[in-house]
């Protein structure tokens, strides 16, 4: 079995939400409405004719799942996709336009995009030493770790489980960063990719904050929101816009490790890790559940609320984004367009060449995620039920978030969630709204954009 069916079997394992319906969409109207009983099921908002597919998969993903979600698509520079539906919170209020949710792993590339439109003006690159903008950095065997090696989760620093004594450490900036600084890397950097689940965004945005000099928050507002015009893309949410935010709404039962309370995840490390990692040999994986724990599960992240006002106000650029699918959708269209939307240049189509490059593994594999991922800086490949466009990248989020594009049909595709556990890379609902995207953007009819990228492909994955 290859490493791509693997995944595509991983998240079918972790999918409890992906039965069929079948619900016509009328064809004649662009505002989406239906009969129903169940008004909160209704979808609203606009879909172009040639991808009312996309439509019908959210359609039935709405009916047959718990809370709500906000999809929006790009093609040739175009908005054709931006739809609502379902409820935004335990009172069943429905969801609306402006609502924005909490978007876990989704984060990570929001804060990639920046770091690269700093090396696009100049003020580092990606064969830097960290400890060049960063001083600090350099202790406990740290100095010749690169950018690059920690925008490919390659700089051996992914362990938080090991730096801090609690989860809420998450919420103080200063407290995290010096706790990096004063880390050794759990392996030799570059030695293996390990996926920096949770420390990813401090890293990241505390480069960005030195070679700036401006807060992270401040950031994400000034260099993407107000100049694309973006109506929710935040990092650090200010207090008079939380009304916005959808309330994340879990499963009672939880079948991921690093949610549940720490004792009872260490004992079931310790138990299952034996016939788990057999299991992931089998199917040619390297699976090792301490890495996981290590990288996902701070002590006491079972009870570390991620929609609590102040985890949304603080900034933690791996893990807590508070975003509209249209915000998200619009940033990863401007880079699908070779780096420009509606005059706004994000990058340079060199530095998106060179960011977009796919990035050799680790001279010793994989640990944490088990799975090829497909790196580039910062994002990873994208995967979609039919398969993985080969030009394709992005970054998913736990819970079911996520959003990436494919320069080679100037095409990108967002989605926001507030209920669902999925995988650390999404999960099957994202992949079926992907996998719609692609069909629609294949079969409609004109002439495509000029974009600098090589011809469309798509990499079916293995029966």
């Amino acid at each position: 079995m290859s490493q791509r069916a693997s995944v595509e079997l991983a998240w079918a394992c972790c999918d409890r939400l992906g039965r069929s319906y079948v619900v016509a969409m009328p064809r004649e109207r662009s505002i989406l409405s239906h009969e129903r009983s169940d008004e909160s099921n209704e979808l609203d908002g606009r879909v172009h004719p040639s991808f009312e597919g996309v439509a019908q998969v959210l359609q039935r993903q709405v009916e047959s799942t718990p809370g709500g979600a906000g999809v929006c698509v790009y093609h040739r520079g175009e908005k054709v996709v931006d739809i609502w539906g379902g409820v935004r919170n335990s009172r069943h209020d429905p969801w609306v336009e402006g609502t924005m949710s909490p978007s876990f792993s989704t984060t990570k590339g929001i804060a990639s995009t920046l770091l690269h439109m700093m090396v696009d003006r100049g003020l580092l690159d990606y064969k830097d030493k960290v400890a060049k903008h960063w001083p600090e950095f350099a202790q406990a065997g740290k100095s010749k770790i690169t950018v690059r090696q920690v925008l490919a989760h390659q700089s051996g620093l992914y362990h938080i489980r090991q730096m801090i004594d609690r989860a809420d450490r998450m919420l103080d900036w200063e407290y995290m960063i010096h706790a990096i600084e004063e880390t050794e890397p759990v392996h030799k950097p570059g030695e293996r990719t390990g996926y920096h689940g949770l420390t990813y965004g401090y890293l990241v945005g505390e480069i960005l904050q030195r070679v700036t000099g401006k807060p992270f928050a401040a950031l994400v507002r000034t260099e993407l929101a107000e100049p694309l015009g973006l109506d929710g893309l935040y990092i650090g949410a200010p207090t008079d816009e939380l009304h916005r935010a959808a309330e994340l709404i879990w499963p009672r039962r939880n079948i991921v490790t690093p949610v549940l309370p720490t004792g009872v995840a260490r004992r079931i490390v310790s138990t299952v890790s034996p016939a788990f990692g057999a299991a992931g040999r089998a199917l040619g994986l390297q699976v090792d559940l301490d890495s996981i724990l290590d990288a996902l599960a701070p002590r006491g992240i079972g009870y570390f609320d991620f929609s609590a006002n102040a985890t949304l106000e603080a900034s933690i650029p791996a893990a807590n984004g508070l975003f509209t699918a249209r915000s998200l959708a619009k940033v990863y269209a401007a880079l699908a367009a070779g780096g420009t939307i509606d005059g706004t240049t994000l990058l340079s189509s060199r530095t998106l060449r060179r960011a977009t490059r796919r990035q050799k593994g680790g001279s010793e594999g994989l640990t944490v995620i088990p799975f090829d991922m497909r790196w580039r800086l910062g994002w990873h490949g994208v995967f979609t039920s039919i398969g993985s466009p080969r030009h394709a990248f992005g970054h998913f989020g736990f819970g079911g978030s996520g959003a990436w594009a494919d320069p080679s049909r100037d095409l990108a595709v967002a989605m926001i969630v507030n209920s669902g556990i999925g995988t650390p890379f999404g999960d099957i609902r994202i992949a079926r709204i992907s996998a719609a995207a692609l069909r629609a953007a294949d079969a409609r009819p004109g002439v495509r954009r000029r974009t600098r990228s090589r011809p469309r492909s798509v990499e079916k994955a293995a029966a």
